[in-house]
């Protein structure tokens, strides 16, 4: 394990400049730790070196002077002992190929991107296992867990979760990202992490439906706890385990993010059920969705997994079939009577 004084060394590379990625590459940099940070759009990087401030994605949070915004994917990662991606998850792929030859064999590589590809139905440590060379799973961790990305910049309490088969890793991690105000646990696993992270999303969107259609507290009460069975019965078809989905990863960021005003999953929910279009609303955003790609993946990998998720292939329908939310929650809230609880 690490000391602290050997962390302050360790050169970091932040791949992704949205909301998430600047706020946690501030918290590094914020540390003392130098940190590239890959920024996509020329106009938001520019505006970060010179005036110290990403107003697209996190506006009102002035940056530290240790956060070296670059164009330069492969300088960004080259030579790091770390790198972090923070991409939005349908682009991780063709974003991680251009630079995956230039991370080095020793390089602990951290995920805090939430998302299961379209066409693949991998979790984004999948994707980059496929594209970065030799990666392997002890130097791979996931970064997750109930945190919005401006309460996090502001230095308000915040606890999340390393997950990685790797115990030094894990710890690496936990000790790398650890302040007075953004605690750190570790976990080993990996796939109920990622699962958890990425289909709260889709919950979420059910959630802000409900309060688009001006249901009430009891609703939302159900939808949260059996949104959580359906992330665990998948978790557990993929090989997770259950105790997963009733710590920070499970439970603790589908309850933030089903109830929270700054998730964009839940805005965009909540439209839908007030009555607005899905394609409206994509061109009027300049963040993305996860939950609106993440629905598609669900409903297909649900589907041949042969796993039973109601919600989520109600929200899958919602979004891409234009069911009528009302109509989708009496086909919900009309199927056949059964008992509560899974077997396992």
């Amino acid at each position: 394990m690490k000391t602290n004084e050997e962390i302050t060394a360790f050169p970091i590379g932040v791949v992704g400049a949205g909301s998430w990625g600047t706020a946690l590459a501030n918290l590094l940099a914020d540390k003392g730790l130098a940190v590239d940070h890959w920024v996509y759009e020329d106009e938001v990087r520019q505006q970060m070196v010179e005036e110290k401030e990403n107003q697209r994605f996190l506006p009102g949070v002035r940056l530290s002077d240790n956060l070296r915004p670059s164009g330069d994917l492969e300088s960004v990662v080259a030579g790091k002992k770390l790198v972090l991606v923070v991409t939005p998850s349908h682009v991780t792929r063709q974003t991680m190929e251009r630079c995956g030859h230039a991370i080095g064999s020793d390089t602990v590589v951290v995920s805090a991107s939430k998302g299961i590809e379209n066409q693949t139905h991998l979790t984004m440590s999948g994707v980059l296992k496929e594209v970065i060379p030799g990666l392997a799973d002890d130097r791979l961790a996931i970064l997750t867990g109930p945190s919005f990305a401006k309460e996090v910049a502001r230095k308000m309490a915040t606890v999340v979760t390393a997950a990685s088969k790797n115990t030094d890793t894990a710890a690496l991690v936990q000790q790398t990202f650890a302040t007075p105000y953004f605690r750190v646990y570790t976990i080993d696993d990996v796939v109920g992490a990622e699962l958890g992270a990425a289909v709260k999303n889709v919950i979420a969107i059910a959630a802000g439906v409900i309060d688009g259609l001006g249901l009430g507290l009891n609703t939302r009460a159900a939808l949260i706890t059996r949104g959580l069975v359906e992330i665990r019965r998948l978790g557990l078809a993929m090989g997770a385990q259950p105790r997963t989905f009733t710590g920070l990863a499970g439970a603790g960021d589908l309850i933030l993010t089903c109830t929270g005003d700054l998730s964009r999953n839940h805005t965009i929910g909540k439209q839908i059920g007030e009555g607005k279009k899905l394609n409206d609303l994509l061109a009027a955003m300049h963040m993305v969705a996860e939950g609106v790609k993440t629905a598609r993946s669900v409903y297909n990998l649900s589907r041949k997994l042969g796993v039973e998720m109601p919600i989520s292939h109600a929200v899958y329908h919602v979004l891409y079939d234009d069911l009528d939310p009302k109509t989708a929650l009496h086909q919900l809230m009309t199927r056949d009577l059964k008992q509560e609880l899974d077997e396992n």
